[in-house]
């Protein structure tokens, strides 16, 4: 196994944990933990207004933009705006730094938000090759954002993909994590336990199996269209966002979209799925959204996350959602997360 600068040693992933990663360590103990479940009402609960997409003008030409540079070489661009402690956004799929607009323009009163384009996406580098796609080295990008900011940890805030990429930077280098938020993406033992079990589950998965087994140049290969810039974009309900979606997909990667998936997307699902591994429990305070309206990633895969992370977790489910809760919900989100965030400073 080699080691790289991150410390991060390359090993499978996805179906079992990271190990080998430098600093971090499994904790025991008898860490009381509490949950907080909320639905859309919590927004009427917060000292902080509503409205906050709207606040300002928007963010697209406020913010600075930046690169760090990850193993390899790979340099990822992020955008950042505001001061204050480190938040890191990371996307999914298909997606850009974009995305979290309106979280980033409600934050940055407070706090320093970095929202990264993944490797393959916009303006990051695009190395080719599965191997390049690996979570390992998806965890290391973020990592190497932290250290080109000058800093040691951050909260980091990640969704679909990103979301997976969050849930292991926590689990996998706890020293460099102060906060874990994650949208619409279950634990990495939910999910696994529901692509086994859950025919629901197993049924809403086989997108992903079509792109493992696909192409960008296959005529059906995004949900029964091809995959260009506009079929990509198309899930974008406001018309000028959606126009800068065209624009960063036409400098994206369609390949490197598609080896996310063949690089750590389990390959089985149903009775021949192995069973979920034991992960390192997270150790900091978690908050998850979920929108119950994601047609993608099953609301069952959210039992039992309490019992995979040792600190408090407060889990907020939103009905009329998709699978983009931070758009599709967006001020409940961001209010949400300002509120959470402030209980902890």
């Amino acid at each position: 196994m080699a080691m790289y600068a991150s410390g991060i040693r390359l090993l499978p992933l996805l179906v079992t944990p990271l190990s080998g990663v430098s600093g971090a360590r499994r904790w025991k103990g008898d860490t009381t933990m509490s949950i907080r479940i909320a639905a859309t009402a919590i927004a009427a609960c917060l000292t902080f207004p509503l409205g906050l997409s709207g606040q300002q003008a928007d963010i697209f030409e406020r913010v600075q933009h930046g690169y760090a540079a990850s193993e390899g070489g790979v340099k990822i661009h992020y955008a950042t705006l505001g001061t204050g402690p480190l938040v890191v956004m990371v996307h999914g799929f298909p997606d850009f730094w974009y995305t979290w607009r309106h979280q980033m323009a409600a934050l940055a009163d407070t706090h320093q938000v970095v929202a990264i384009d993944q490797r393959g996406y916009n303006l990051s580098d695009k190395p080719k090759g599965v191997e390049n796609y690996d979570l390992r080295l998806l965890v290391a990008d973020v990592a190497a954002v932290i250290r080109h900011l000058g800093r040691d940890k951050a909260t980091i805030v990640g969704h679909d993909w990103g979301g997976m990429v969050a849930w292991q930077f926590a689990m996998n280098l706890p020293g460099m994590t102060d906060r874990l938020i994650v949208l619409n993406l279950p634990h990495p033992s939910g999910l696994l336990r529901e692509l086994k079990s859950n025919p629901e589950q197993i049924a809403d998965s086989e997108y992903a199996r079509t792109f493992q087994r696909g192409s960008p140049g296959d005529a059906s290969i995004f949900f029964g269209r091809p995959m260009t810039a506009e079929t990509m974009s198309s899930w974008v309900t406001d018309p000028a966002a959606r126009q800068r979606y065209v624009e960063a997909f036409s400098r994206s990667d369609f390949d490197a979209m598609l080896n996310y998936y063949k690089a750590n997307y389990p390959k089985q699902s149903g009775a021949d799925a192995p069973p979920a591994p034991e992960f390192p429990k997270v150790q900091v305070p978690v908050l998850l959204f979920h929108g119950l309206g994601d047609r993608a990633l099953h609301r069952n895969g959210l039992a039992g996350t309490w019992d995979w992370v040792e600190k408090d977790l407060t889990i907020v489910t939103i009905p009329g959602a998709g699978h983009f809760v931070q758009q599709d919900a967006a001020d409940l989100v961001s209010s949400t997360m300002k509120w959470w965030l402030a209980m902890r400073r």
